[in-house]
């Protein structure tokens, strides 16, 4: 494909970056994002996204625009409030960019449905607020050999991994999924979702930012990859720290004997929202 005269001007500060080029930009272009919750990280990721020019974005949400969202959630306005979030998220994203194609996903994501629309996608990003989706993307992920950037936040503090155990280099097992750095949800009630504990909006902007940011530099294979390592982000200390995961060597997903082999142990749970931050 070759750009028109449109998009030579308007990827201009893309073409002329040595990493990215014309032959990146058109990686771009026909490059499948599907993000998965059009809430406090995922609004900013996919204003990026189509900012970037990412040919197809999927959005995974069933939710309706509140006016609490707006806080944070920088794809909605106050006119959205009621309408879905699939929908006010695609119009604010094309606003930016028509060159974007959207696909509007209004339904939860859950054992039923989750491995058919990552599929369709060449990365995933998780914005959801909940240990039973986040298990349900990064296992979907997996079975279906698709890269996760995967992103938490909480009052003050973010935390962000790339997650691709399903690339093995020279066939040997390299990168943890995400079951390697939590095999399993902690106790409910343990840790407070933003309902319940608070959440400066700011922070789900940086947070979802760098999620954009990881899911281009996956794309274009430039720079260093953040599988294997998990960023530590704190606000108030205004810091960032970078900590290494290895493979578990007995992960019930990724490791040499795994116990989950496809999506049906998640039918308990196909009942979670796919709540966004």
């Amino acid at each position: 494909m070759s750009l028109t005269d449109d998009q030579v001007e308007r990827y201009a500060r893309h073409l002329i970056l040595r990493e990215v080029g014309g032959a990146g930009q058109k990686k771009l272009l026909e490059a499948r994002v599907l993000v998965v919750g059009a809430g406090g990280l995922g609004s900013p990721a996919l204003l990026y996204l189509a900012a970037a020019g990412i040919g197809t974005i999927g959005i995974v949400d069933a939710d309706h625009v509140a006016l609490s969202n707006l806080q944070r959630q920088i794809a909605h306005a106050t006119p959205d409030i009621g309408r879905l979030k699939v929908e006010s998220a695609s119009d604010h994203a094309r606003a930016i960019n028509p060159d974007v194609h959207i696909n509007r996903h209004a339904t939860r994501i859950g054992a039923a449905n989750a491995l058919e629309l990552v599929q369709n996608y060449d990365v995933v990003l998780d914005g959801s607020d909940n240990f039973a989706t986040r298990f349900l993307v990064n296992d979907a992920c997996y079975l279906a050999n698709r890269t996760l950037v995967s992103a938490a936040v909480g009052q003050f503090d973010g935390q962000l991994a790339v997650f691709k155990a399903h690339d093995r280099p020279r066939g040997k097992r390299t990168f943890p999924c995400y079951r390697c750095l939590y095999p399993e949800a902690p106790p409910p009630g343990t840790v407070p979702s933003c309902t319940e504990a608070g959440i400066l909006g700011a922070l789900t902007g940086v947070m979802g930012t760098l999620q954009a940011l990881e899911a281009l530099k996956e794309i274009l294979q430039i720079g260093e990859t953040m599988a294997g390592r998990l960023m530590l982000y704190d606000g108030l200390g205004g810091t960032f720290r970078t900590v290494k995961v290895r493979p578990d060597p007995d992960c019930a997903l990724c490791g040499p004997q795994p116990s989950i082999t496809d999506l049906d142990v998640h039918a308990d749970q196909e009942s979670e929202a796919c709540a966004a931050q």
